[in-house]
């Protein structure tokens, strides 16, 4: 990776605010912007480098003065050329939705496909205007929420902003519903023994990125009850959600768990999916 910050522009409104964002997130870092536009007719190339693309970096030029910013203009689906790109960003920024014959989606398809096959984190636009509030980690004691503990912890720091890590654990969760796991007679759950185990794995797990990140202030917050439900009514009060592409309880295979995917679709502030180094 290098020190840049790259975003996806195809003059949609939703790429536009991305790129404003991205802006931001490189003067945070002290990184370079690089504007991204991937485009697939020629007839198109002309008014999009000289009207889009021009006026976008002229705003940002105004609204950050300093930045260095480049663009990159490449034949190509967004998607390939997305991901090419993202091979040396500490950072990609994206949309909610860009420019598509399905204007109904939720989640542009190719914003989806990135989360599940870029590289590095992504950070997608979504929920409402300005949010503001903690940075909101979703944790889960797995090596993707750890990566994304670790951005999460920096990104609060940059921010000046203070962390709320969060964990939701339930009983239907657990690898087994005994309370001994060796003696399948028992049926007992001792929900006192499991949230204990849960407030462990929590404190645990913040530990290491607490003495790397003394700045920021954290609050620990577990909750029982269903994960997705209890994460996405957290965005309401958060400024950005942090969560690793896939936590515990996956699919063998997945690349992008349902946590991450509800968080896409449905959050209500930005998203920010990391994945665990490979």
């Amino acid at each position: 990776m290098d020190d840049t910050v790259i975003v996806g522009v195809d003059g949609s409104s939703s790429s536009l605010a991305a790129a404003d964002v991205a802006a931001e997130e490189a003067r945070l870092r002290g990184a370079r912007l690089r504007i991204v536009h991937a485009f697939a007719r020629p007839s198109d190339l002309d008014p999009m480098i000289h009207g889009v693309l021009a006026e976008t970096e002229q705003r940002i030029h105004e609204r950050v003065p300093g930045l260095e910013i480049t663009r990159t203009v490449v034949s190509g689906d967004a998607l390939t050329v997305l991901r090419t790109e993202s091979r040396h960003a500490v950072l990609t920024v994206l949309g909610r939705r860009g420019r598509s014959l399905f204007g109904d989606l939720l989640l542009g398809s190719t914003t989806m496909q990135l989360a599940a096959h870029g590289h590095g984190p992504l950070m997608v636009l979504r929920g409402r205007p300005d949010p503001q509030g903690p940075v909101l980690l979703a944790t889960d004691g797995s090596p993707a929420s750890n990566a994304a503990a670790s951005f999460a912890f920096t990104e609060a720091g940059l921010r000046g902003a203070a962390l709320t890590a969060m964990h939701v654990w339930n009983t239907w969760s657990e690898a087994t519903p005994y309370e001994e796991p060796g003696d399948p007679l028992s049926v007992v759950v001792d929900l006192g023994r499991l949230e204990l185990r849960h407030r462990r794995l929590l404190e645990d797990a913040m530990t290491p990125w607490r003495a790397a990140h003394p700045e920021v202030i954290v609050t620990p917050r577990l909750e029982r009850g269903r994960v997705r439900q209890q994460l996405l009514e957290a965005t309401r009060g958060a400024q950005l959600v942090v969560a690793g592409a896939r936590g515990h309880g996956g699919v063998a295979g997945m690349l992008l768990g349902s946590v991450s995917q509800a968080l896409l679709h449905h959050a209500e502030c930005p998203v920010a999916v990391v994945r665990a180094a490979s």
